[in-house]
């Protein structure tokens, strides 16, 4: 409300402006010239009665007459039309244009819509957290998220200190992929209140998903330090589990697999799916020396180009078939970026990476995560080399899919 009374005072006050003068132009003008002739005509006739009493003049009459006539020619002809005033009613245009064009303007360039879907936030806000915290309520949809997020990012301008709304940004952050926003969050939330277990739980988990090798590092210092602390949380070895078996440490996540294994009642049923994950690590690590190590770059071009978000496809395939052998796919992070592939993954269970002996690597840019390369993706791809399990591609991205 104060904004739009700011608006209007501001309108009238130019308007103002504009015609105030205009109004009061012309016979302002022809009223200063009527008293400056007058005013010299009174001294005039004051200097002619001195000179007379001090016998200087002697005819009075003539030189009165003469200032009289010098009176009556320096009026002008058109005086009369120089004092009419300009009709109010041809200045309304004027102000009307002005009004429409200021109007106009802020409606293009005011962002009114952003405005107006902000404050709609504001007021859905309440409503958002009740459902957020209500367990049996509806669950929120990824537009509901969305607001929900910009709600908090508001509130958080406002008491930047609230660290509940951080933990929830963070959340909002991992739920709309957007690792920024969650990593950022939940290190606001960690700076404020270091010792909290809820929060050193998301810092940590936001972190192991991370394809950042630093993130991954930090992750697993703050878990080895909480499981230091606690060793019978399940949720921490379940991160610490997650992380190592996601960076190829097979033997610290069985251990913390196993661990979990028998914190766990008898009949709970995550002890399968546990089972299952050990099984798996284990397989792995009896094949983990076969991997192939991909390191990939950026062109100048290409790094200009780089979207804020985004996923990186990777696919491998033998040079004879053009279905991939293996896919990997990873969000956007730093580059030079270097990852591997091995048999996880695989596409087919009957063509196994390991069971390869040439291999070609093709990486992509994609902004919507799609398999099928979208108009305008950039992409790079590696020769075609030999493979014994061992071997590193390099891969620049340089290349981009033309345009249809």
């Amino acid at each position: 409300m104060a904004f739009w009374l700011i608006i209007c005072v501001l309108l009238a006050g130019t308007a103002a402006l504009l015609v105030v003068p205009a109004m009061r132009h012309g016979k302002q003008s022809a009223a200063t010239r009527d008293a400056l002739n007058k005013a010299f005509y009174q001294d005039r006739l004051s200097e002619l009665e001195q000179d007379e009493q001090q016998g200087v003049v002697a005819e009075r009459p003539e030189l009165v007459k003469e200032l009289q006539q010098n009176l009556l020619n320096d009026i002008p002809v058109e005086q009369a039309a120089q004092a009419k005033p300009i009709n109010r009613w041809a200045l309304v245009p004027g102000v009307l244009l002005l009004l429409a064009v200021t109007v106009g303007f802020y409606l293009k360039t005011g962002g009114l819509a952003q405005v107006l879907d902000w404050r709609l936030v504001q007021a859905q806000m309440p409503e958002l957290r009740e459902r957020v915290a209500n367990e049996r309520a509806k669950p929120l949809s990824m537009e509901e998220i969305a607001r929900l997020g910009l709600g908090l990012r508001t509130a958080l301008q406002q008491d930047d200190r609230n660290i509940n709304d951080w933990m929830m940004l963070g959340r909002v952050g991992m739920a709309l992929n957007n690792a920024t926003t969650a990593t950022q969050a939940f290190a606001h939330a960690y700076q404020l209140d270091p010792n909290s277990l809820e929060v050193r739980l998301g810092y940590a988990e936001v972190l192991t998903r991370s394809n950042d090798p630093e993130d991954n590092k930090q992750a697993t210092q703050l878990l080895r330090r909480m499981i230091a602390e606690n060793h019978g949380d399940p949720r921490v070895l379940s991160l610490l589990a997650f992380n190592a078996f996601e960076h190829g440490d097979f033997k610290q996540a069985i251990g913390a697999w196993q661990v979990m294994l028998q914190l766990l009642p008898a009949n709970d049923p995550r002890a399968e799916v546990i089972k299952r994950s050990i099984a798996q690590a284990k397989a792995q690590a009896g094949g983990e020396t076969v991997k192939l190590n991909v390191t990939v770059s950026l062109s100048p071009q290409a790094a200009k180009a780089l979207p804020t978000q985004g996923t990186l496809v990777i696919s491998v395939t033998d040079g004879v078939s053009p279905v991939p052998v293996a896919v990997k796919q990873l969000p956007l992070s730093r580059f030079p970026l270097s990852f591997s592939l091995d048999d996880s993954n695989a596409m087919m269970p009957e063509r196994l990476l390991s069971a390869q002996h040439q291999v070609q690597v093709r990486v992509r840019l994609s902004q919507d995560g799609l398999a099928t390369p979208q108009p305008g993706d950039w992409f790079g791809e590696s020769s075609l080399q030999t493979f014994s399990g061992k071997e590193q591609v390099s891969v620049q991205i340089n290349k981009q899919v033309p345009e249809k």
